[in-house]
């Protein structure tokens, strides 16, 4: 029994031919497998084992645990060694609202430097949204709304807050798989809070932009079960 437990937990080894460096694919490797539960919260790490699993030197895996440790999905303890952090509940909530908080800023920052073609883009997307809502296709939802906020983040051309965002959307998705209350019914407001956040930025109104954004991530928040529910008026 333990002996198939440990097979099913194995990581796939990184293929040669993806782009990114060893070090950024380790780390997203292991980042998923925190939020997906293979590395389950208290689990001893192992830099020898994960490198050979995942076909790898010893240096691109420390490389990913130290980002991980960062962004507090491991931490090292005496006697111990790493271990995989537990990130309870209230943890999750805190951290929602500090990334509602930041995606607010970028989306206000975004208003005002956006350049057209980046208007256009981002408005493209929205097409793509009402597809995957009228056919409750997650992964395309889930897709599309990574792009949306990466044109965003990068619009910022803030280099310190596109990389606390980055840490941050892990919990995002740690939070979104353990959630229990978003439903097929939910997602026509996730489209009508995507398509005012585009209105805003059209109109370049940093203010409304910002308003937009923070009330839509709170209130993705609070229906996949992370925070609590709360009034949340639209703006």
């Amino acid at each position: 029994m333990a002996a198939a437990e440990t097979a099913r937990q194995r990581l796939a080894p990184l293929a040669e031919e993806d782009t990114l460096s060893l070090g950024e694919r380790a780390y997203r490797r292991l980042r998923d497998s925190i939020v997906q539960g293979m590395l389950p919260a208290g689990r001893k790490i192992s830099e020898r084992s994960l490198a050979s699993e995942l076909g790898i030197s010893a240096q691109p895996v420390r490389e990913a645990l130290r980002r991980l440790e960062q962004d507090g999905m491991v931490v090292t303890l005496p006697r111990r060694g790493t271990v995989v952090a537990e990130v309870g509940p209230a943890q999750l909530g805190e951290l929602g609202r500090i990334r509602a908080a930041l995606e607010g800023v970028a989306c206000a920052l975004a208003a005002e430097r956006m350049s057209a073609a980046e208007v256009t883009a981002i408005a493209a997307i929205l097409p793509r949204m009402k597809a995957g809502t009228d056919a409750a296709d997650t992964d395309a939802l889930d897709e599309a709304n990574e792009e949306f906020h990466g044109i965003i983040h990068r619009a910022t051309g803030n280099l310190f807050l596109m990389r606390s965002l980055a840490s941050l959307r892990a919990y995002d998705h740690l939070g979104r798989h353990r959630a229990v209350g978003s439903t097929p019914r939910d997602m026509p407001k996730a489209l009508a809070e995507h398509c005012g956040i585009v209105a805003a930025l059209r109109r370049r109104d940093p203010a409304l932009a910002e308003a937009r954004m923070r009330h839509h991530v709170l209130r993705s928040l609070v229906t996949n079960g992370v925070l609590p529910p709360q009034p949340l008026r639209r703006p």
